[in-house]
Parts: C-alpha cells; sequence; structure tokens
C-alpha cells in the first residue's frame, strides 16, 4: 500500500491508538508494524484472530501481557556457555509466569468446546512452573538472594551474622568501657567495609589499632581496634564465600532455563504474537468495532459508518455504498458539510480492515479488496517547490492515473479546483471518464454543477451530496446518495443579513437553465428527505407490529397451557373424589346388606350411617374452592425488630429489617442485595424455624435464630476471579457482612496488575454503607489487601 495514501488517511494515527493498547514492549513493535494486506487468506485470519480476541475480552476480561520480556538475547548467552545474573534470570521467571497465566486464562470450561484461531497459540506456551517456581524461590528481588537458595549460603549468612554479633558485643564493651573518653561520638561505624571507633585526633595513640580514615576536619580518625581485627577479617572471608556461593546458585538456575531454551523463545514469541492479537480486539473495542466482509468483486456497502478518528458521541453515522450498481460516486454540497470527511472513513477503514482491524460500523458491512488505495486530499500547496494548489494537486493526480488499475480504490477532494472553474470542472469530468472506463472504483468531492449533469448522465455513475439545514444553517453531515447537492450560497447570504437587491442582482445572472437546474435539485432533495423519513415510521411500525404480534402469540401459548393444566388437574381431582364415592358406596351396599341378613345391629347400622355423613362432608369440602383467608391482625411498630426476617407482600420477596419503623410505620428492608424503604403494613413477620446451638440470639418476635455474624467471615478472597466474578462474591458477602455488623472486612484481591484492586475499590466508592476504605499497612497484606470499614 502506497505511504501517501496512508500518510493523507492517517493510518498512522490508527497505529498509534493500536499501540497504546499493547502491553509488552515487543508486542508494541509489532503493531506498529502493521500495514495493510492484499491477500485475502492473511486478512480473513487477521480479522478472525481479532473477532475470537474480542470475544474472549467480553467474557472473561483483558489477559495481561505486560511481563513478557524479551529474553532472547540472554538465551543467546545461555547457548554459548555463559551464566544469567539475577536481574536476567527474574526476567525469564516473569515471562514463564505470564505464560502459565495465559494458558489459565486460554482454557476453557466443559460447556464451551469450540475451537477458535486463538486456541493453537495458547496450547502452544508452555509455563515450566517448576523453573519459574526455582528462581522465586531463590532470588527475592534483583538484589537479593533468599537464604533458602542453598543450605551453604544459609550457613555462611548465619555464620556472618554470628561474627557481627561477636564483634557488636566486644566494640560495645569497649565505646562503653575505657576508651569512652576518648571517642568522638558513642557509635560503631564502618570503613572500607570494617568496623571502626570514632577516636579523637589528639587521642589516637591511646587506642590501639589500624587507622582507615578521618574526618574532612581532621579531628576524628577512625579506628579499627586489633581486637576485633581477626573478626573483621573473619567476616571478609565469609562474604567472599557468600558471593561464590551466590554465584553457583546463579549457575544452577541458568542450566535449568539453559535445558529450556527453545521453550522459553517460543513462550516469548506466543505472548508476543497474543499481545499483538488482543490489542486489537481492545482497539475495537474502545469505538466498537465490527468484522467487515470482503469481496473481490469491488463492493462496498458501509453501515452507519463512524470515522474512528472523531467522537463517537458527536460524529453522524452514514451509510455508504459503492462498486455494484454505479462504480463512481460525486459527492457535493456546501463546505464543511462532511464530504471529505465521508470520503476519508471510505479510505480509512479500507485499510483498517485490510490490515486485519475491525471497523467502526454496523455489522455485515463490506468491504472489497484493493491492490492498492489512492488518495488526493486537502490543500498541498508547496512554496519550497514553487508549486499552487492546482498545480500540487493535478502532479498527484498524474502520478496515480500513471498506476491506477482496476483493483485499485481512487478518492478525489475537490477535483479539478483550484483553477478557472470551466477549465476545473472539464478536466475533473474527463479524468472521472477516463477512470470510469477502466471499471476503477472512484470517490469524489466537488462543487462543480457539470459534475452533477455529469453524474446524472452517465451510467455507472451516481451523486450523493451532504444535508444541509437551511433554517438553521448548518450541516446534518447525513449523506444522501442518490441525490446532488446544493451549494445554498444564496440562502445562507440571506440569513447572514445580505441585502436582497444583491441577492436578486446575483440571481439575475445566472442562467435560467442553471437556475432551473438548481431547483430541480432542491425538490429531489426533499423528496428524497420526506421518503426517507416516510421509510422510518413504516418500518418502525412493523417492528411495533411484529412485536404485539410475538406477545400476544406468547400469551395464547401461556393461557393455553394453564388452561391444559387447570384441566389435568381437575381431572385427577374430579377421578380422586370418584373413587372415594365409590369406595363408600360399595360399603354402604355391604353394610345394608348384613343389616338385612341380621349379622349387624341397628346401632352399629346408625354408626355407619355418621360416619357416611362424615365421609360425603369430607368429599363436598374437596369439591369446593374456598377463597384464602386473609389475617386480620393488623401490624404494630412495637411487632419488628432489627434483623426480623419478613415477607414484603407488594414484591412478594423475603428480606431481613435493617431498621426500627419511624413515626408514620416505614422501615428498610433488606431483601438480597436490594434494600428498600416500606410500610409495616405491606410486611408480614415470617416465623424462623427454631434451633438450638452456640451463637444464637433472641429476635423480636421471640424465636431463637442463628446470628448472622456467626456464619460471617471478617475476610473474603477474591483471588483468581475475573472482574465480573469478584465483583458479584463481594457485592453479596458485604451485604451479610453489614447485616451481621462486623465493623471491619477485609478484602484479599491481590497485587496483580490492579485492574481488580481498581474496580473493587470502584464498587467500594458506590456501596453506601461504606463508611471508609484503604489499602494493607505493612503487615496487613500491603497493596494486595483492602481494608474497609462500615457505618
Amino acid at each position: 500500500m502506497n505511504a501517501k495514501a496512508l500518510h493523507t488517511l492517517e493510518f498512522h494515527k490508527i497505529i498509534d491508538r493500536l499501540t497504546e493498547h499493547a502491553a509488552s514492549q515487543s508486542g508494541k513493535d509489532l503493531c506498529r508494524h502493521l500495514a495493510p494486506s492484499d491477500d485475502l487468506s492473511l486478512i480473513r485470519l487477521l480479522q478472525q484472530q481479532t473477532a475470537d480476541a474480542f470475544s474472549r475480552i467480553l467474557k472473561k476480561g483483558s489477559p495481561s501481557f505486560g511481563g513478557t520480556k524479551d529474553v532472547r538475547g540472554s538465551l543467546k548467552r545461555l547457548e554459548i556457555g555463559s551464566s544469567l545474573n539475577a536481574i536476567e534470570l527474574l526476567a525469564v521467571c516473569t515471562l514463564l509466569e505470564t505464560a502459565a497465566r495465559a494458558k489459565s486464562y486460554g482454557r476453557k470450561d466443559n460447556a464451551d468446546l469450540t475451537r477458535d484461531s486463538l486456541d493453537d497459540y495458547f496450547d502452544g506456551l508452555i509455563p515450566l512452573s517448576t523453573i519459574s517456581a526455582e528462581i522465586r524461590r531463590c532470588i527475592l528481588s534483583e538484589e537479593e538472594i533468599s537464604d533458602e537458595a542453598s543450605s551453604t549460603l544459609r550457613q555462611i549468612r548465619r555464620s556472618i551474622k554470628l561474627a557481627n554479633e561477636r564483634i557488636h558485643t566486644q566494640l560495645n564493651s569497649m565505646v562503653n568501657g575505657s576508651v569512652r573518653t576518648y571517642l568522638q561520638d558513642a557509635v560503631i561505624t564502618m570503613r572500607d567495609g570494617r568496623y571502626c571507633l570514632p577516636v579523637k585526633a589528639e587521642y589516637r595513640s591511646q587506642v590501639s589499632g589500624m587507622i582507615h580514615d578521618q574526618s574532612s576536619s581532621g579531628s576524628t580518625v577512625f579506628i579499627e581496634p586489633m581486637a576485633v581485627v581477626r573478626l573483621n577479617n573473619d567476616i571478609k572471608e565469609l562474604l567472599l564465600k557468600e558471593q561464590t556461593e551466590i554465584e553457583v546458585i546463579l549457575a544452577n538456575l541458568s542450566t535449568l532455563v539453559a535445558e529450556e531454551t527453545q521453550a522459553v523463545c517460543n513462550d516469548f514469541e506466543l505472548l508476543t504474537e497474543l499481545d499483538f492479537i488482543f490489542a486489537r480486539a481492545k482497539l475495537a473495542q474502545d469505538y466498537n468495532g465490527t468484522a467487515p466482509v470482503f469481496n473481490t468483486q469491488g463492493y462496498i456497502h458501509l453501515r452507519k459508518a463512524r470515522h474512528p478518528l472523531l467522537d463517537s458521541k458527536q460524529v453522524v453515522p452514514i451509510d455508504i455504498y459503492l462498486g455494484k450498481e454505479f462504480s463512481q460516486l460525486i459527492v457535493t454540497g456546501p463546505n464543511t458539510g462532511g464530504k471529505t470527511v465521508s470520503l476519508k472513513t471510505v479510505g480509512l477503514l479500507t485499510l483498517m480492515g485490510q490490515a486485519g482491524l475491525h471497523i467502526p460500523t454496523l455489522d455485515r458491512s463490506e468491504l472489497a479488496l484493493f491492490h492498492q488505495v489512492y488518495a488526493d486530499i486537502g490543500d498541498e500547496q508547496s512554496i519550497e517547490q514553487s508549486l499552487s494548489t492546482f498545480s500540487s494537486h493535478m502532479t498527484n493526480i498524474v502520478k496515480i492515473l500513471e498506476e491506477v488499475d482496476d483493483r485499485s480504490l481512487v478518492l478525489f477532494d475537490e477535483l479539478g479546483a483550484g483553477t478557472d472553474p470551466t477549465e476545473g470542472a472539464a478536466l475533473a469530468m474527463s479524468i472521472l471518464s477516463w477512470l470510469h472506463q477502466r471499471d476503477i472504483r472512484t470517490m469524489a468531492t466537488t462543487h462543480y454543477s457539470e459534475l452533477k449533469v455529469y453524474a446524472l448522465s452517465t451510467q455507472g455513475v451516481e451523486n450523493a451530496c451532504c444535508e444541509f439545514d437551511i433554517a438553521t444553517l448548518r450541516p446534518t453531515y447525513r449523506l444522501l446518495i442518490g441525490i446532488p447537492g446544493k451549494s445554498n450560497a444564496f440562502a445562507i447570504s440571506s440569513k447572514l443579513g445580505l441585502p436582497d437587491y444583491i441577492i436578486d442582482d446575483a440571481r439575475s445572472r445566472i442562467s435560467e437553465t442553471k437556475e432551473n437546474f438548481e431547483d430541480l435539485i432542491t425538490d429531489l432533495e426533499n423528496s428524497k428527505v420526506t421518503i426517507e423519513k416516510e421509510q422510518v415510521e413504516i418500518t418502525r411500525y412493523k417492528e411495533e407490529i411484529e412485536s404485539l404480534k410475538t406477545r400476544l402469540e406468547q400469551k395464547y401459548d401461556k393461557l393455553d397451557q394453564r388452561r391444559e393444566d387447570i384441566l389435568r388437574e381437575a381431572n385427577e381431582k374430579a377421578h380422586a373424589i370418584l373413587r372415594e364415592a365409590k369406595e363408600v358406596a360399595d360399603q354402604t351396599i355391604s353394610n345394608f346388606n348384613k343389616y338385612g341378613q341380621g349379622s349387624i345391629s341397628m346401632k352399629q347400622m346408625e354408626q355407619e350411617r355418621a360416619k357416611l355423613r362424615d365421609q360425603m362432608s369430607g368429599l363436598e369440602k374437596n369439591m369446593t374452592i374456598r377463597p384464602k383467608q386473609k389475617s386480620g391482625k393488623a401490624n404494630k411498630p412495637a411487632d419488628f425488630k432489627i434483623g426480623d426476617t419478613v415477607k414484603v407482600l407488594s414484591l412478594n420477596l423475603k428480606g431481613t429489617v435493617s431498621t426500627l419503623p419511624n413515626a408514620k410505620g416505614d422501615l428498610y428492608v433488606q431483601m438480597g442485595i436490594l434494600r428498600s424503604q416500606v410500610n409495616i403494613k405491606d410486611l408480614e413477620l415470617v416465623d424462623e424455624p427454631v434451633i438450638t446451638g452456640p451463637n444464637l440470639q433472641k429476635t423480636g418476635s421471640g424465636k431463637i435464630k442463628m446470628s448472622k455474624s456467626a456464619t460471617v467471615s471478617p475476610e473474603i478472597k477474591l483471588l483468581g476471579m475475573t472482574v465480573d466474578e469478584a465483583l458479584g462474591a463481594l457485592d453479596k458477602y458485604l451485604d451479610d457482612a453489614y447485616l451481621a455488623h462486623i465493623p471491619q472486612v477485609r478484602i484479599v484481591h491481590g497485587k496483580g496488575t490492579g485492574a481488580l484492586r481498581t474496580a473493587v475499590h470502584n464498587h467500594l466508592k458506590r456501596t453506601r454503607y461504606v463508611k471508609s476504605y484503604r489499602l494493607g499497612a505493612f503487615g496487613e497484606g500491603e497493596s494486595g489487601v483492602t481494608i474497609v470499614e462500615f457505618k
């Protein structure tokens, strides 16, 4: 793709925004070298990768690739037998830990077994967790090796500590003893790595030992007493042994890494590529981009396209199509109406799409595959080269015409401007005609009426205009295809206060043909706007009718299902009642027969008859639909205590009383995450089951229930969760802890990238019952923990 078009269409600004989303330096380098491609298979692969990364971000959040360190130089040193220092080994460790996190991020649950274009990248990562864990165990920081790195190092450092303690004991006894009067200060200091005493210069002969230094004034000399010379020598030897052992430890760690140099290098390359892919997805997320559909027939159809460098809240989306019914589009209209922006939008989105980036349009937008994009846009007047505006534009157009072919997209801004209007219009028509004969996709902006006529009279060429509201003298920035634009110079001048006699005189100087043509343009434009409004209304009515139809069908389905359920339940009850009635009748006949045979007495018969009446009464009750009786007992404020379980009748939800009723009978009820003010008339006390055990408390209704504080922990751990999962768990935990009257809780979110910590703090800001929160102090977890205090 030619560099001039990339610069003219400001593709480099898109690259700058893309680079900001990459976390690693190697990922940023890939972003900076991204360029449009004319290989359709590569473009589709890049678009698929961007789409798959975008989908993963929406489901699981953004992964972090900040630990992707370029360790290839260190790996080269290992290949020739060198050892790595602590800084280099920590860089390798960070890379492997980043690979482990990315590997975990890339795993899919059993419910989602479909593969995408990124699975091979995640599957190819080899975290080498044993190596990274060993490096972390041995190296605490870039300047500190752990005592536990080896038993030898631990023994050496223990000996150094003991020697230091003996020296301090010896020197402290001298400072507090015989030489106290000879010292400048009662302190122990170090010079050249050896422990000394600050002795006054006049008493230097009173303290036997080696002089290592003196103060700038000469009043103090720093003497190493003979009593600690041997101990200082021992420390020196131990320090040398410590350094030797550290080198052995680093060499052993380097050997571990050297055995896996290929895997480490492979992890770096895969993480760099993933960082690059997810940077493209994050950029698409910024402007809500979609993947375009590519074709090789030269057809462009952009649905609600927005220029990505303009404010998304202010830019007006436009619909542009080109290449199917017509190969050239001539855009006319007043200045500042959006003609150039429309032109740049088509060119820039084409470049972005062919670079594998999503474009800010609605889905199913189409782009054609072009081998080259040419653009002549803006004022390129050059004083140094003695070129006028017209000359500079024509020089650029000549180069374009020399290189262009039928697989090119050509964009002209104000074609033929900067010279005599008649000659400029003629040149513009000739250039456009030459391109049209070769079926080259072209989009041009102009003010020339001759070009409007050319578009109206030429098959395969179409007019378009940027709409302008005469009433407000403001452009609407909407692109209307099929209607030529009008300059509206007379209308604008009149609104701005130019005298009518001057405007009338100007009208008289325009030929009747041109004036009729301008009037025809106005009528066409008004008709187009009216038709579009009617189409929008028709579409809206169709959507409303379809929605009503769907809702009605759903309602009928529910009614049919409900009727079937009622009938089935009624039939089952009827069968049961009939079966029971039959059994009663059979028993009655049997008893009657026994009475006739004299085997049953009259008294027994009366008992059987009474029993039969009771059974018949029971059957009648089953057949009768009884309305549900509501208790007539009215609630009183004294009936409610904090912690009581109640049911909110209007919401059909259970909750817990948070505050006592006020004078009007209003109180607050906590229903899960919802806390609402309710009147006691809308409440019904719910009896809690009686339980026994420790941590019990008495409720206001006289029932015994488990104390909430017995089951709520003063700490919640969010480690390993995504932001969405963590906020859901945190919200429920804070509600439970607040209801349990726990004054302070501890949230463990870890350090990591800080994304989870930021999300937790933002949530705490919005929680009304949180009085304050802070990061943990030393010994509390520091920045990996947040301490919350409730009101």
